[in-house]
């Protein structure tokens, strides 16, 4: 059993590093597609709403699917339909096909992204202690990959349709390789035919809710991270653009260090701790940022705020997957949909607001955010579990 167990692992491994993989490809391929394509900025970054929209319908209606079939049915089948659809940007010849292609790759992304979280909480639930960080770290170090290898089908001048197809193909090679690998799923205890029938259909507990609006602001704070990190060096701080760019590559680097090391001191000092500590050290790290004007000062806030992030997110997934191990696969998609939806909002909250105040200014938001998820710490407490306690909502 603790050789099949670690399999597992290595096999949840493998589809985080797979769906890192897959979606770095996709973004290396942006500025290549686009220009092949003839749309600008602006109808691209429309487009990119229906990768959006595709990955939020998918985690809302796989995370069911995997409660009622299994991740180890589920994972394969996501990971097989994310692999395919990353072919199709790549052969899409106009704006109308490349938005089914975007709709269908967020689909498919947003299915294997539920779909895997769910498994790793199913395979951090075997190994009493916690994995969930290494597993996002390993999405991180698949977008790395993505960057070498994309630069250098760029620099040998393939095509994105070449590539991506290529691409497509090993994805759904490790598709079907790992999915035996994975863990058969937890059968729920029979019911007492002595207790009285439930009426009426599950609904989502009120804590579920919590974890997902503090996903969104921690994955918000993300997003911006993303976005504008880069362009505070530059316009604010008049970096030179090589200089600039090192801002993303701190936050990026310090987070995935971070996601390596996060199990070992939730394991030592519990989820709360992680929670709690990693928000307030990333709010010090982005006030530095915002109010520094020397740029090595601001690099460092840039970094810190990666490492106090890295450790949250995992938490609250792993707290909505272990908070009903039936219901499993449909809370982490609420959370992870909620929080997705905070990763898309960080520019589109950030942008307008810069027309008010400095770009500097605006970073307050997310460092309030942060505020506000260490002070909520205790929600990803472990809860004890109490048989037969069932939140259902009354037909009619």
């Amino acid at each position: 059993m603790e050789r099949h167990l670690r399999a597992a692992r290595l096999a949840t491994f493998a589809y985080f590093v797979l769906n890192g993989f897959l979606m770095g490809m996709w973004i290396v391929h942006i500025p290549t597609i686009e220009q092949r394509v003839g749309i600008g900025h602006a109808t691209l970054g429309w487009l990119l709403l229906l990768l959006g929209a595709g990955a939020f319908g998918g985690m809302q209606a796989v995370g069911p699917l995997t409660d009622r079939f299994g991740a180890r049915a589920v994972v394969p089948l996501s990971a097989a339909l994310c692999s395919a659809t990353v072919a199709l940007p790549g052969l899409a010849g106009n704006v109308w096909t490349l938005g089914a292609a975007l709709l269908a790759l967020g689909v498919g992304n947003g299915c294997l992204d539920v779909s895997m979280n769910a498994h790793a909480v199913q395979v951090e639930h075997a190994y009493r202690r916690p994995v969930m960080s290494a597993f996002h770290a390993t999405f991180s170090i698949g977008g790395v990959f993505a960057a070498l290898v994309g630069a250098g089908t760029l620099g040998w001048g393939w095509s994105p349709a070449t590539t991506l197809s290529a691409v497509a193909a090993l994805g759904l090679a490790v598709s079907l390789l790992a999915a035996p690998l994975l863990l058969a799923s937890e059968r729920p205890p029979a019911p007492d035919p002595a207790a009285p029938a439930a009426t009426g259909r599950r609904r989502t507990p009120r804590h579920i809710w919590m974890l997902a609006v503090l996903a969104l602001m921690i994955m918000l704070c993300e997003g911006v991270a993303n976005d504008w990190s880069t362009l505070h060096l530059r316009r604010v701080l008049d970096a030179p653009p090589a200089t600039a760019a090192l801002a993303y590559g701190a936050f990026a680097t310090a987070m995935t260090v971070g996601r390596l090391l996060a199990d070992r001191f939730a394991a030592r000092y519990g989820p709360t701790a992680i929670l709690r500590y990693g928000a307030s050290v990333a709010a010090l790290g982005l006030a530095a940022a915002a109010l520094s004007d020397w740029i090595p000062l601001a690099l460092a806030g840039w970094a810190v705020f990666g490492a106090g992030l890295s450790g949250c997110v995992p938490q609250l997934f792993s707290a909505a997957g272990r908070a009903d191990q039936d219901a499993a696969g449909a809370n982490v998609s609420r959370v992870a949909g909620l929080g997705y939806l905070g990763m898309l909002a960080g520019p589109a909250v950030i942008g307008p607001l810069t027309r008010f105040v400095p770009l500097d200014v605006t970073f307050f938001l997310p460092v309030a955010f942060c505020v506000v998820a260490a002070c909520s710490a205790g929600i990803v407490r472990p809860r004890p579990h109490v048989p037969g306690r069932v939140e259902l909502e009354s037909a009619g």
